[in-house]
């Protein structure tokens, strides 16, 4: 079968710091390339709607998968659907991916009979039985998937994240990937789900809880296929077991693997095992993303990250100890007044790390989208891209909106000021001798997009397509939350508290 993948255009409030490889699609790829099925891709983050209508055109494709791994690209999905619907007719349409799994049903009804079907859960085990279930014209059964007749089986969970292999020969400019200086950068995957359960977040209810890992082999083996000389670590918390850790580390060491990293973690798993990090930073790591998310303890028990102002602050420490730079992210919660952004642009400013600064959203899978999604103000899919408000600002919107790009561009003049301007200059000027340009308009693309008035702006778009009301539900029962369901051989972090 001629199966064309697609992943969606880039956002543009974080275009300018990162645009990732879209691993998770390239894995389905191949999936759909191992069962036999002819497979081409589409990453409208890198190639022009042109390249899609082309693709359309000349491969005919006989079912057309999109990956919506972000609510805000909803709209744009169901306006390809429908595209593809008329220059196709007869091809089967379907969605995938981590958001719109939440709101699977409404996207259906929403998208007006352009996609036919919605896969909830992982992607790699369900392609294989789909693409052979639109065949045979029987696709109400296979696991996962949301139809106007409904909900088949339960969603397959992977039982080893070993395979398949990511596609990554099927992609087309591979060189506009990048993460901030790391440019071109490759992405991998070391370990699958999150066993915490912070409030705001949909990845521990996406897995239920569930944690899996690559063999260091597997691992290993995959880092060695990567042409690219930087590679973004995906997990969403790396290195929880430090033995897995090592494990790969020996491997990389045992065959001479040279890259760049970029990885995310918590700063707890930092200060448990700090000489898995160090091995790690003599191997290339250089940046970690460390989601702070507060600088008070209120603020981390809104958010129940289960740790302390106190630890986050050590965690910084060690890492600068260890030579490894550092970007922070906090949560703005749109009850901040005047007074709250100037003492968190104090704290940004007295630190050497990066800050980013993301808006609290209530996402459909998060806790947080039971507790505040009554109170939003929008339902414009658009706008859930934690860079707009969704629920009241205590400041008018306007202000709010002021104060956040404020704070935003004092620290981002922190890192091009006079201090690190050579450093910037240095590692600008060494991409731009390979080519690579990716950095160096991230530089200057700051204030065309960090806009007061254009933030403000975005609300007063015509929608056309929202979000789904809220429905009421108990979450004392927490699994009620969760797209996969825990088997016995999928296991929860020792460390971690339910």
């Amino acid at each position: 079968m001629r199966l064309l993948l697609v992943h969606p255009s880039a956002l543009m409030y974080s275009e300018i710091f990162l645009r990732l490889e879209p691993l998770g699609l390239e894995r389905v790829a191949g999936a759909a390339r191992d069962a036999g099925h002819e497979v081409r891709v589409v990453d409208l983050q890198v190639l022009d709607r042109s390249v899609l209508m082309r693709e359309l055109r000349s491969f005919r494709p006989e079912a057309l998968g999109v990956s919506l791994n972000y609510l805000a690209n909803i709209p744009e999905a169901i306006e390809l659907a429908a595209h593809a619907k008329q220059t196709v007719p007869g091809c089967f349409v379907f969605f995938g991916g981590h958001s719109v799994s939440f709101v699977a049903e409404d996207v259906l009804e929403q998208a007006g009979g352009s996609v036919d079907a919605v896969v909830r859960g992982e992607g790699e085990p369900v392609i294989a039985p789909l693409l052979e279930a639109i065949r045979d014209g029987a696709v109400d059964e296979v696991p996962g998937l949301v139809t106007a007749s409904g909900r088949g089986p339960a969603p397959r969970m992977l039982e080893s994240i070993d395979a398949p292999l990511p596609a990554r020969d099927l992609m087309r400019n591979r060189r506009r990937y990048f993460i901030g200086e790391l440019d071109p950068c490759a992405s991998v995957e070391f370990t699958r789900g999150c066993p915490w359960d912070c409030s705001f977040c949909s990845a521990w209810t996406f897995y239920g809880r569930s944690y899996r890992k690559a063999s260091p082999q597997a691992a290993a083996d995959d880092l060695a296929a990567i042409r690219e000389p930087n590679v973004f670590i995906v997990d969403d918390v790396a290195f929880i077991r430090p033995e897995h850790g090592d494990a790969i580390a020996a491997e990389v060491e045992r065959r001479g693997i040279r890259k760049q990293y970029y990885l995310e973690t918590r700063s707890d798993v930092l200060l448990r095992h700090p000489e898995v990090f160090e091995r790690w930073s003599r191997l290339g790591l250089r940046y970690m993303f460390l989601g702070m998310e507060a600088i008070d303890a209120e603020g981390l028990d809104l958010f129940r990250k289960r740790i302390s102002p106190d630890e986050n602050f050590k965690a910084l420490e060690v890492a600068r100890k260890l030579g490894i730079n550092v970007a922070i992210n906090l949560i703005v919660d749109p009850a901040w007044d005047m007074e709250r952004f100037r003492i968190v642009r104090e704290f940004a400013l007295s630190v050497p790390e990066i800050v980013h600064f993301t808006v609290m959203t209530p996402y459909p899978g998060t806790e947080i989208w039971h507790t505040e999604s009554r109170r939003l103000t929008t339902r414009d899919y658009r706008l859930f891209d934690i860079q707009h408000a969704v629920v009241p600002t205590t400041l008018p919107l306007d202000q709010f909106y002021r104060e956040l790009v404020r704070t935003q561009a004092v620290i981002n003049r922190k890192h091009l000021g006079l201090r690190t301007a050579f450093g910037a200059a240095r590692a600008l000027g060494r991409n731009l001798l390979h080519g690579q340009t990716n950095f160096a308009r991230m530089l200057w693309k700051f204030n065309q997009v960090y806009n007061p008035r254009r933030q403000l702006a975005d609300h007063q778009r015509p929608v056309r397509f929202e979000l789904p009301e809220p429905q009421p539900i108990d979450i004392g029962d927490r699994r009620l939350l969760y797209v996969h369901h825990r088997g016995p051989t999928h296991t929860r972090n020792p460390e971690a508290t339910d």
